[in-house]
This record gives structure tokens, C-alpha cells and sequence, in this order.
């Protein structure tokens, strides 16, 4: 069961409702659940119709994608499900919004995953005003988590949650981690209505200072959260410090909060090479 003193919730990555079910045997709970097109495209469903060399039709994806979402979201009808948009770079706002609204519709308990560029919060501010939930998506920056604030004003706590991409960081000798401790410290001087959710865990240290920070949410993939178990659901004490190694460190930067969502710098490399990988892993799908 959940530590009681454990705050932070916990949320699987993964796009295969079987690892749902094995996690919740396992730790006997989840909070929630986080899927991108890369994980629906290494699903099982979805490599055992490519190894018969047969592919999807962009109709038959959706909804397989839909179906798996559905799968996953009666197993934790309590939970988020976090089901994302398809997007290239040359995706508008208004075809993501679409998407979202559809995908929204799918199941009771879903937040919707836009990237953190500018059609992004596009659809994003679009989709706040019509009571969507959302989960914005490929964050490597602190002026990026400051822009999604500014564009969800007015939403609700638990509506809204963003997702800084810690590993990625990492893969290039900056300190993800960071960013997370980062972000944290600028929203304490906001009105705390959008969660911040650790992702790309790439092991149990990241999990472990992602706890020790405060974060309101970190997504793992399966492989971590059986470590976790394995070390007895371990909350790391006060005296727990993040060995950062070689990686660099990244300056906080004092923000308003309350400057238009179009006024920060959010561009980043990182979110278009994401929005790149995660279209051609869709794409690598379809007929």
C-alpha cells in the first residue's frame, strides 16, 4: 500500500495495460498513469501486428490507442491517465485542440499531453477555458513551466500539470534534477494550480530527489518502481542529498508569474527533437 507519509503521487509509464496491472499487484496502488505515442508503438499490441509485417491505417491506431487508454483507465478509474496528442512540427493549435477534445472524451479520468511549444499552449489555453485537463509535456526550462502558469490561469488544482523531462537533460551534462527544484521554488509564488510531474526517471535517484523535492507527481517506468519496491517503498529522510556527479547546474531565474504566457522565451531544441521522435515513432505505426 501507499507509505502514509509519501506525498508525492506515483504514476507508471507505460502504454501496456498488462505493466498497469502488474504494478498495482505489486505496490498495491497508482495514482495515475502516463502514455506517449513511443510507448503505444512499443506496446505489445502494437509490435506483435508489426512483426506479422501488417502496420495500422491511421484510423485503426487511433483506436487501438483508444482502446488501450480504455483498458488502462478502468484498472485506476480513480487515477489520471495521461493520453497525448499527435503532433510534428507542423501541427497547429487548432488540429491539436481537436484532437484533445476528441481523445478528452474517451475516458473519465484523462489529461491531455500537449508539448510545451507555442501551438501547444495555444490549445492548451483553448482547452483550460472548455474544462479539459492537461498535462504539458517536453519542459526543459524554467521559462517554459512559467509560460504554461501564465496560459492555465484560472484552472483548477489537479487540472493542470507539467512535465519537465529530467533524463533528457541529464543525456546532454545538465542537472534535470535541478530544473525540478527550479520550477518548485518559482510556483510557491504562484496560486499552486498546476502540479509539477517529474518525468523521464531514468532511475532510483531521479525518483528518490524527485520525492525529496516536493514534486507532486513523478511518472517511472515499470523497471524503477520494482526498485522502489524492492528497497521497501523507501521515502528518503531529511539528511538524503542527490549526488549530481558531473552534470552542470542550472540557474533559477526570478520570473513573474503573471506576464503573458507569450512574453517568456520558451523555445527549446529538446521539445522540438521530442515532438520529432515521438511523430516518427506514431508514423513508424501507420500504412
Amino acid at each position: 500500500m501507499k507509505p502514509e507519509t509519501l506525498k508525492t503521487k506515483i504514476f507508471l509509464d507505460s502504454g501496456d495495460p498488462k505493466d498497469t496491472e502488474s504494478i498495482l499487484f505489486l505496490l498495491g496502488f497508482l495514482d495515475g498513469q502516463t502514455t506517449n505515442p513511443s510507448l503505444i508503438a512499443v506496446s505489445p499490441g502494437a509490435k506483435e501486428r508489426l512483426l506479422k509485417g501488417e502496420k495500422f491505417s491511421k484510423k485503426e491506431l487511433f483506436d487501438f490507442y483508444k482502446e488501450t487508454v480504455q483498458q488502462i483507465s478502468s484498472l485506476i478509474p480513480e487515477g489520471s491517465v495521461s493520453v497525448e496528442v499527435y503532433a510534428d512540427k507542423d501541427t497547429g493549435a487548432n488540429e491539436m485542440y481537436e484532437q484533445g477534445k476528441e481523445i478528452f472524451s474517451w475516458i473519465k479520468n484523462a489529461h491531455i499531453k500537449y508539448p510545451t511549444n507555442k501551438e501547444g499552449l495555444k490549445a492548451t489555453e483553448r482547452s483550460i477555458k472548455e474544462g479539459m485537463r492537461v498535462n504539458m509535456t517536453l519542459c526543459f526550462t524554467q521559462e517554459q513551466a512559467a509560460a504554461v502558469y501564465s496560459a492555465t490561469m484560472g484552472a483548477k488544482k489537479g487540472d493542470v500539470f507539467i512535465s519537465p523531462f529530467v533524463g533528457r537533460l541529464d543525456d546532454r551534462g545538465e542537472n534535470g534534477m535541478q530544473l525540478i527544484e527550479n520550477i518548485l521554488k518559482m510556483y510557491t509564488k504562484g496560486d499552486g494550480h498546476v502540479e509539477v510531474l517529474t518525468a523521464s526517471v531514468r532511475n532510483l535517484n531521479h525518483f528518490m530527489a524527485a520525492i525529496n523535492l516536493g514534486s507532486d507527481i513523478i511518472t517511472a517506468p515499470m523497471k524503477i518502481l520494482i526498485e522502489w519496491q524492492e528497497v521497501g517503498s523507501l521515502i528518503p529522510t531529511k539528511e538524503y542529498m542527490y549526488e549530481k556527479g558531473e552534470l552542470t547546474d542550472i540557474p533559477y531565474k526570478e520570473l513573474n508569474l503573471k506576464e503573458p504566457w507569450q512574453e517568456f522565451n520558451i523555445r527549446h531544441e529538446l521539445t522540438d527533437k521530442g515532438i520529432e521522435r515521438f511523430a516518427e515513432d506514431w508514423n513508424n505505426l501507420i500504412q
